[in-house]
């Protein structure tokens, strides 16, 4: 059996403080691991589009949502769980390079939209096959009913916030 990092962590606490239960640390720790590993790989993938995370984040919402590739700050910061600051230094940049617009609403003229350019459009379309391709080597070992599996387990765990 292989071991890893977090098989050592368990280990070591078991040793040192056996009155500790170490088992939610052995899933915890083993989701926190992941999570740097996909965060690594998405950003490699990402590198050759030219794109931070970040930036994928927004242009992938606004692509996904559908035309007219547009949302309010408020609804494009809710989708992608960016602080109010991160959002606008990201939206700045995003604008300064063509990828989206910020025009006065319609509907509420205090409010503007982001919206998707044809460019950043262009950019997505392509980016978003590799980015899936990325995510779909880190499942690819799994079966369809695994998958699902893991996705109801991970859901039950997300309920939690």
């Amino acid at each position: 059996m292989n071991t890893d990092v977090i098989d050592e962590l368990v280990r070591d606490w078991a040793k040192e403080r056996p009155e500790l239960d170490a088992s939610s640390m052995n899933v915890v720790g083993r989701l926190l691991r992941l999570g740097q590993l996909l965060s690594v790989s998405a950003t490699e993938a990402l590198k050759a589009h030219g794109l931070a995370y970040t930036d994928f984040d927004i242009l992938a919402t606004l692509r996904r949502k559908g035309r007219p590739y547009s949302l309010t700050p408020s609804a494009l910061r809710a989708s992608v769980l960016l602080t109010s600051g991160a959002m606008t230094n990201a939206l700045d940049r995003l604008e300064r390079i063509g990828f989206v617009v910020r025009t006065a609403s319609a509907v509420d003229r205090r409010s503007r939209l982001i919206t998707l350019t044809k460019q950043g459009r262009q950019l997505i379309d392509t980016a978003v096959i590799d980015r899936f391709q990325e995510a779909d080597g880190w499942v690819s070992a799994l079966s369809g009913a695994q998958r699902q599996q893991l996705i109801d387990l991970l859901r039950l765990l997300g309920k939690q916030e």
